[in-house]
């Protein structure tokens, strides 16, 4: 019998809710141990830990949706799982084999199933899977052990009062090098985008896009989500750089796009001063699925794609098309779905 929480569903944001359990690892002489959960939410780390100072520590974020049936899924765990390997190897911290991962997170969400919310006010329970370097240290140099931990938390529905577009700043800063870490997912990212959201959102825009740190010519990311475009001849396209973050979110809207719309699908550069080639655009990532943009300030000016007002009619098809695939109203392709429950 599923146990009973004191929660408003209708309420939830976006904002650190304590669970009940959580999954710890700890990776020591070489291997990391099998693991455990734990209701212990704090973590007791050495000051001198690499992920303090030197900012060796990377982050996933996923989400278990409810069915419809009352069935508990994850969305493509797999894809984090292989995201943050790729992570953990480009700041030479120990790899979480995609088994570890996923069992990890199927644990905790078992261990929690009743922080899921109900299916159909568009809540989910949201998972974040972290590596940090901890232990004993003060040089620049990789950590001595490693800690694997994932935690959740209940999160609401990110558009309250139905999806509206949003409008964006082009920022004058730079989220990641040409050759730096852009395309992984690590704190120190992050970190440098948080004055640049402060600039945007005192200019009254939602945040901020990022051009290319090489020629600043090329839309690379919309604050911490990818860009997709809708061309005026119906074709999705999306940015392609080495240091854009790879979303697991963007590849599936390129799939969904696609196999379920019959579109063609473009990752090419996509230049700042050829905004006119598209008549919808939308940020996308794990949190929103899609953030719908209703226009884009360059050089002082705004240039409006669809409308400031109502979302465009592919955006809209595209974001209820994945939507129906994670909550379990769409089929979805093969290996796509975990099962929890």
């Amino acid at each position: 019998m599923t146990k009973a929480v004191d929660i408003d569903w209708g309420k939830l944001g976006f904002s650190y809710i304590k669970t009940d359990y959580r999954y710890i690892s700890v990776w020591k002489a070489g291997s990391w141990d099998d693991g455990k959960l734990t209701e212990e939410n704090t973590l007791t780390i050495s000051e001198g830990s690499a992920a303090l100072h030197y900012g060796q520590q990377c982050f996933e974020g996923l989400k278990a949706y409810r069915t419809k049936d009352g069935k508990i899924q994850l969305f493509r765990p797999d894809q984090n799982a292989k995201r943050m390997k790729d992570s953990c190897r480009r700041l030479l911290m120990p790899e979480v084999s995609e088994e570890k991962f996923i069992d990890a997170c199927v644990q905790v969400v078992q261990a929690n199933e009743h922080y899921v919310p109900p299916y159909g006010i568009g809540a989910t329970l949201y998972l974040r899977p972290f590596v940090i370097g901890v232990g004993d240290n003060i040089g620049v140099k990789p950590a001595p052990e490693y800690i694997f931990g994932v935690f959740c938390i209940p999160v609401g529905p990110y558009f309250k009062g139905g999806m509206t577009p949003v409008n964006f700043m082009i920022s004058e800063y730079d989220r990641a090098a040409p050759y730096g870490t852009g395309a992984a997912k690590v704190g120190g990212n992050y970190a440098a985008s948080l004055m640049p959201h402060e600039v945007a959102v005192k200019r009254g825009f939602a945040d901020c896009i990022y051009l290319d740190p090489l020629t600043h010519s090329k839309i690379e990311e919309v604050g911490a989500a990818n860009f997709f475009g809708i061309t005026k001849d119906n074709k999705f396209v999306t940015p392609k750089s080495e240091s854009i973050l790879p979303s697991i979110t963007k590849y599936s809207l390129m799939h969904v796009a696609k196999e379920y719309l019959g579109m063609e699908v473009e990752e090419r550069d996509v230049l700042i001063d050829k905004l006119d080639e598209f008549a919808e655009a939308g940020a996308c990532g794990t949190a929103a699925v899609i953030t719908p943009i209703g226009g884009i300030e360059y050089n002082d000016k705004l240039h409006v794609f669809h409308s400031e007002k109502e979302v465009g009619p592919v955006t809209r098809k595209l974001y209820d098309t994945l939507c129906g695939i994670q909550f379990g109203d769409v089929k979805a392709p093969e290996g796509w779905i975990v099962e929890v429950k």
